[in-house]
């Protein structure tokens, strides 16, 4: 489990305060939908790289163990990768 802290001026707490009733429930609600989709993703493209794989003769059915056990590359390291960093 990580926690994440973002700050807000005071215009930028107005205005979330006008679209949502509680903006730690908004800001709560943004990641882990966005976190979701995300493990989707990673869920389909893990399964069809086993389905592909003769080796590999069971597929797990939790999609947080397929997500947990993806030898995946963050976001960061794919951008410093793409900029020849």
């Amino acid at each position: 489990m990580a926690t994440y802290t973002t700050t807000l001026t005071a215009a930028e707490t107005k205005a979330m305060e006008y679209i949502a009733v509680s903006v730690q429930d908004w800001a709560d609600n943004a990641l882990q939908n966005r976190a979701r989709i995300a493990i989707d993703e990673i869920y389909n493209m893990e399964v069809a790289r086993m389905t592909a794989d003769p080796d590999i003769t069971s597929i797990p059915a939790d999609k947080d163990a397929v997500v947990l056990a993806a030898d995946i590359k963050s976001a960061a390291t794919r951008q410093a990768e793409a900029s020849g960093e």
